[in-house]
């Protein structure tokens, strides 16, 4: 049976200072690496007195049915104690991220590293307004009708900004098919174990995901998480990889450690759409295929000229399952500050290895597979960066040329 642990068992008693001073950097207690090795130690040993007591048993003659029946006993005695330690062990196994890379950043949120700023900030010839009160004027966004329908951090896109989105989807999905992608539309529920298996239910996330436990079924809290678990108990031939998917879909998110942040319009809200990039790859070429993702973000936001950052995200600061992970943020005009749109995580064998997916080596071996996911559009933030670098002195916002094609209109408002 193949267990959901995160890290391998024989890396941590092998290195337990690797693992101890990889899960310090991501704010993990390296105390926690000790009490894995002394449940382990405990379950092996319980394992191999079941395995001995089995081979004295096969040993046995048709004779000696006295004998035969104290083994027995001794190893009804010992099987649920296996199971206990067994159960235990596997939890706190799912406890540890994954380790960072060498090359992650120390550190917390502050601590994340500028690698470059790609075009210049918009200059404009008036005072910049702000995304949402250039959208209201325009009845582009309608925050007051969705929250009489639904309650606060939900929207109605309307009139162009339904068609703007559109037009984006259908951008990202012509620039990225003709990458090596397959076009997909995942569904946007996952049951509990297969929610589990992409770990993201052992840190906040949990509290982030809608569940609905009539049916015991989570709602996506980002397109990767039913893209990854697709291939579940797979095995790929190493010819088949990369195997690299593009997926759109609506996603859900509580946004239960947001308070007070970003409450008004549609920055931060319950329900967004995204589309996104996944790529289950050989372990020897997943930083090489992080690098590439990373590349098709900024060529998206070069194509749509919004002036942008790349951040080498510090270890404290990654998501559980994330070895390393790069941040674009938008540059938004009217708010005067950079804000996140997309992010590109690696995270090598982490998921793959609870999720048993591997690949067969020219020799036959298998292996786990590397997963890598990648933002491609998180449509509502790049409606925002769209109508904050591309507003005009009269309220109205041009169309990015790149996106004109799609639309029977080059201007909004006029």
């Amino acid at each position: 049976m193949f267990h959901e642990h995160m890290l391998d068992i024989k890396l941590i008693r092998q290195n337990p200072k690797l693992v101890k001073d990889g899960i310090k950097k991501k704010g993990t207690k390296p105390g926690l690496v000790d009490e894995i090795l002394e449940l382990d130690e405990k379950k092996r040993k319980v394992l191999q007195e079941i395995e001995g007591l089995r081979a004295e048993q096969n040993k046995l003659g048709k004779g000696d049915i006295k004998k035969g029946k104290e083994i027995k006993v001794k190893i009804k005695k010992l099987e649920p104690e296996l199971e206990k330690t067994d159960k235990e062990l596997v939890e706190m196994l799912l406890a540890l991220p994954n380790l960072p890379l060498k090359e992650v950043p120390l550190g917390g949120e502050e601590d994340s590293v500028v690698l470059r700023e790609v075009g210049k900030r918009t200059k404009f010839g008036f005072k910049p307004k702000d995304y949402l009160r250039i959208a209201e004027n325009l009845d582009l966004i309608d925050i007051a009708k969705a929250a009489k329908v639904v309650g606060t951090r939900f929207a109605y896109l309307k009139r162009e900004a339904a068609l703007l989105e559109l037009a984006l989807v259908k951008f990202a999905f012509d620039s990225l098919v003709k990458e090596g992608f397959v076009p997909i539309i995942p569904p946007v529920m996952l049951k509990s174990e297969t929610a589990r298996g992409m770990g993201y239910l052992e840190q906040a996330d949990e509290k982030e995901a809608y569940y609905l436990p009539k049916d015991d079924l989570y709602l996506v809290g980002t397109s990767e998480q039913s893209i990854g678990v697709m291939h579940k108990d797979e095995v790929f031939l190493e010819k088949e990889l990369p195997r690299r998917y593009l997926g759109f879909s609506t996603c859900f998110r509580r946004e239960a450690g947001s308070y007070g942040k970003d409450t008004k319009g549609i920055f931060r809200v319950h329900q967004f759409d995204k589309v996104e990039m996944f790529s289950f790859c050989h372990p020897d070429k997943s930083e090489k295929e992080h690098r590439f993702f990373l590349s098709l973000e900024e060529k998206l936001m070069k194509s749509l000229k919004i002036p942008y950052r790349v951040i080498n995200i510090a270890a404290g600061d990654l998501g559980r399952p994330a070895a390393k992970k790069y941040d674009i943020e938008a540059w938004l005009p009217g708010q005067g500050a950079y804000r996140e749109t997309h992010s590109t995580s690696n995270c090598t064998d982490y998921q793959a290895r609870r999720l048993n997916i591997r690949f067969k080596d020219k020799d036959g071996k298998l292996e786990l597979v590397h997963m890598l996911n990648g933002t491609a559009l998180a449509v509502g933030r790049l409606l925002i960066a769209i109508i904050e670098n591309y507003q005009q002195k009269d309220g109205s916002v041009k169309v990015p040329e790149v996106l004109q094609k799609y639309l029977n209109f080059k201007v909004i408002g006029r």
